[in-house]
């Protein structure tokens, strides 16, 4: 005997799957439009970022050429102040005019000379470039500055070159 399917099988109403695809597609309108703004945000923020950028390496690139404006303005006057020296009958007055107005543009510009002579090794603003047994120094004196060091502002700009005493071992006996 063939067997009957009962015919009260539930299907779901073929509304309400229409209102489920209606809600879905409500759904991926929703995202899609809001997808767009964010992108929108965010390829305006990119434009914004670029425009940054461009602008920063423009005020850089500004900058640095009127810093260097400046200072080769300051060794152009010096320049004229040494060819007036070299022309000059008595050289010696006019180097020293040089070497103050020299002075006077460092000290305008932060440079601070670096005492040392006569002053324990530090190793942060002295570079020992020799050291002496010397029988009337204390150990780790700087004896003599090879060369001048100096600081700008609080910074470091170039160590002293220095030469440091050091004690005379004392060769051990074994007994």
């Amino acid at each position: 005997m063939a067997t009957k399917k009962p015919s009260d099988t539930k299907r779901p109403p073929l509304e309400s799957a229409q209102q489920k695809l209606k809600r879905q597609q409500d759904e991926i309108q929703r995202l899609t439009q809001e997808l767009a703004e964010k992108n929108d945000k965010f390829l305006r923020a990119l434009a914004d970022y670029q425009n940054y950028q461009k602008r920063s390496e423009k005020e850089l690139v500004t900058h640095e050429d009127d810093l260097k404006k400046k200072y080769l303005t300051e060794i152009l006057d010096l320049q004229e102040l040494l060819k007036q020296a070299s022309e000059d009958a008595d050289p010696k007055t006019g180097l020293k005019l040089l070497l103050g107005n020299l002075d006077k543009f460092l000290e305008k510009e932060g440079v601070t000379y670096i005492d040392c002579k006569g002053k324990p090794f530090d190793h942060t603003v002295h570079h020992a470039i020799s050291t002496v047994e010397p029988k009337d120094c204390e150990d780790g004196t700087v004896v003599e500055e090879v060369k001048k060091g100096y600081r700008l502002g609080d910074k470091l700009l170039r160590p002293c070159q220095v030469i440091v005493a050091k004690k005379k071992e004392e060769p051990t006996r074994e007994v």
